[in-house]
């Protein structure tokens, strides 16, 4: 008998490199041949390896949920039809033991020869590890108390070909883990957690915003500008039209326009892109919440992101305590809310303000390690400092607020400040989580900053934006006082589920191409 047909609860049911060799330690090749062979042994018996549908009766939850609390040694009436993947296989002889897992839960297969006859018997005992099998059968419990199906009839409902991961190990390679998603799905419970917790945590903010009256609405990926963000764009290209386009870096211009079309609150959960660095927080397509309020101000915005934040833990764990460095913290707690400005300056010892000479802020930028660029200003050198040497620090949630105008182009003047604007970033773990502001809704004032984007574009920075003509056309029929949202999901997710890289809750992150073997 072969590893794959163990049969000790102990040991182990698959080869820990799914891509190399197999458990029983032959090579891939001559594994796959070997189940190519019993496809094809089936198929000489007129079975179908891989039938078209299965009548199931219960999910393998549902099964548990309704009869988890069967005494022990118990046997009922009732008949059930199920199926899963064959996860673990004990012969005892005239008794097989099958584990089948669906996406709800496992429960035990009990094959008795006595019940279903030695042909059928030996059929059974033929499945491999990974095998999707279809059973029919009464429910009981063994001796031990283990909920199962006394089955009359299994069925095979798709071979597998390759063999499984190690379910104690994985995959050994963490890329392969990514690349193969499918296959660290099967083994990897903490994984599947991962996405469950993904799911409930957009649909918790769904509710949310849907509770409050906003509009879940779709907006263009193909953008005739690349606007919204200070991000590097992808181009393509239109063939019909002859058109160069971007995909979008962000949602914004158009949620904007939708608020001056009088829908006064939107949001639009989606994909955005941007053609830049691969790390443990950046992926070049993520998922983005962005929403949009009208009469509303930044700070109605940070109340509303922290109502959002709280709500999708609670949904998503059953509790707003989650872990942080180490420590539980309550997202209950009001965050605090700093000035960029302040945390700067507190970092380096002396006052710090976009209205100071952008020669006075170089050099205290350089004598504390800070490097810029010759195009940046004041306000750029800033945020430059803030992010070297306060950001790191910002572990607990922490809006920090009233960016300079200079790096919020789209962000309304502070009312009190107009060096300032009415913005703020969330930072927990001591990366940016959410950005908001009061929206900037003069059309003036709004080609000026374009202007001023374009220009530092000319001047060399590829993360720049440039003068979108139909925005400004629409801010020109009016933009009410709006507040607006950014909430990455995909970082949202990693706090709340308690993982550290962003390949961790995107099922298909973006990875370097697959060497030859």
């Amino acid at each position: 008998m072969t590893q794959e047909h163990a049969t000790s609860d102990d040991a182990p049911t698959g080869n820990h490199d799914a891509s190399a060799s197999t458990d029983d330690g032959t090579n891939l090749s001559v594994y796959r041949e070997r189940r190519l062979a019993e496809v094809q042994h089936l198929r000489d018996r007129g079975v179908n390896p891989y039938p078209y549908r299965f009548d199931r009766s219960h999910t393998l939850g549902e099964l548990r949920a309704s009869h988890g609390n069967l005494a022990a040694g118990s046997e009922t009436t009732d008949t059930v039809a199920v199926c899963g993947r064959v996860m673990l296989k004990r012969d005892q002889g005239k008794l097989i033991f099958i584990t089948i897992r669906d996406r709800s839960d496992e429960i035990q297969l009990f094959v008795s020869k006595a019940v279903v006859g030695d042909a059928e018997f030996d059929a059974i005992n033929a499945f491999d590890m990974g095998d999707w099998v279809g059973a029919r059968g009464l429910v009981m419990t063994t001796r031990k108390g283990e909920l199962s199906v006394k089955v009359s009839e299994v069925q095979l409902l798709a071979k597998s070909l390759r063999p499984m991961p190690d379910k104690w190990h994985g995959l050994a390679d963490v890329d392969t883990r990514f690349r193969q998603r499918y296959a660290d799905l099967i083994v990897n419970h903490d994984a599947r957690r991962t996405f469950e917790i993904r799911h409930a945590v957009i649909a918790s903010v769904r509710r949310t915003l849907g509770a409050r009256g906003y509009v879940e609405v779709e907006t263009p990926v193909l953008h005739a500008e690349a606007g919204g963000a200070h991000a590097r764009p992808f181009v393509t290209h239109h063939n019909a039209l002859d058109l160069q386009l971007y995909l979008r870096i962000a949602l914004e211009l158009h949620l904007k326009r939708l608020i001056v079309g009088g829908m006064e609150r939107v949001f639009e959960i989606g994909r955005v892109f941007r053609n830049e660095g691969i790390s443990p927080r950046h992926n070049p397509e993520f998922t983005m919440l962005e929403s949009y309020e009208a009469f509303a101000d930044y700070d109605d915005i940070m109340q509303l992101t922290q109502d959002i934040i709280v709500n999708a833990a609670r949904d998503a764990l059953g509790t707003t305590t989650i872990d942080i460095g180490g420590a539980p913290y309550d997202l209950t707690t009001p965050w605090p809310r700093k000035r960029m400005i302040d945390l700067a300056s507190e970092k380096v010892g002396r006052e710090l303000h976009p209205s100071q000479s952008v020669d006075s802020v170089r050099k205290v930028a350089s004598d504390n390690g800070v490097k810029w660029e010759p195009h940046w200003g004041s306000g750029r050198i800033i945020e430059e400092i803030f992010a070297e040497k306060a950001e790191a620090e910002l572990l607990t949630p922490t809006f920090v607020t009233c960016h300079p105008v200079e790096i919020s182009p789209l962000a309304r003047v502070h009312r009190d400040d107009p060096h300032l604007t009415e913005r703020f970033e969330l930072f927990v773990q001591a990366r940016e989580l959410a950005n908001g502001f009061s929206e900037l809704n003069d059309p003036v004032e709004q080609r000026a900053r374009f202007e001023a984007e374009q220009r530092a574009k000319e001047a060399g920075d590829a993360t720049a934006g440039t003068v979108d003509e139909d925005y400004l056309r629409a801010l020109e029929f009016g933009l009410p006082p709006t507040g607006g949202l950014g909430v990455g999901i995909d970082r949202l997710t990693m706090l709340i589920a308690g993982v550290s890289s962003i390949r961790e809750v995107i099922l298909f992150p973006t990875l370097r191409p697959e060497a030859d073997e």
